[in-house]
């Protein structure tokens, strides 16, 4: 499973956080994130991150543009939402195409926790997203 981890900058110890704390789940699938955010997780918990440009540089363009050809299956993205001022563009972009494309995407901790325990469980088949369940 390839998995995207973004972390707006009041986000960033969260992500670190939350990826020391599932980190057997999460080496067991390919990372991508951000520069910023790839590098703080890299270095706190040993993981391989992919790690492409900065949110402001293009990072978020580079991971909705994976997303777009179907090379991500889940994304992970603490945004900050105390100042949704601070929510770019292409911020906003990745989020739709997650919509457009069905890819779980969680935006904050209880809903990363679900999708993580999910995809330890094997509850999450992607072969079957966007079929209804019968």
């Amino acid at each position: 499973m390839n998995i995207a981890l973004v972390a707006q900058d009041a986000k960033k110890e969260l992500m670190v956080r939350f990826c020391i704390a599932y980190c057997g789940v999460l080496s067991r699938h390919k990372l991508c994130a951000t520069a910023a955010t790839g590098k703080l997780v890299s270095e706190a918990t040993g993981l391989r991150v992919i790690k492409f440009l900065g949110g402001s540089q293009g990072g978020c363009q580079q991971i909705s543009s994976r997303i777009s050809c179907g090379e991500i299956d889940m994304a992970i993205f603490f945004r900050d939402a105390v100042h949704p001022e601070l929510m770019g563009k292409s911020e906003e972009d990745l989020l739709r195409l997650c919509d457009v494309h069905t890819i779980p995407v969680a935006t904050n901790i209880a809903t990363a926790e679900v999708l993580i325990h999910g995809l330890e469980r094997g509850d999450l088949d992607w072969r079957n997203i966007g079929r209804p369940m019968i």
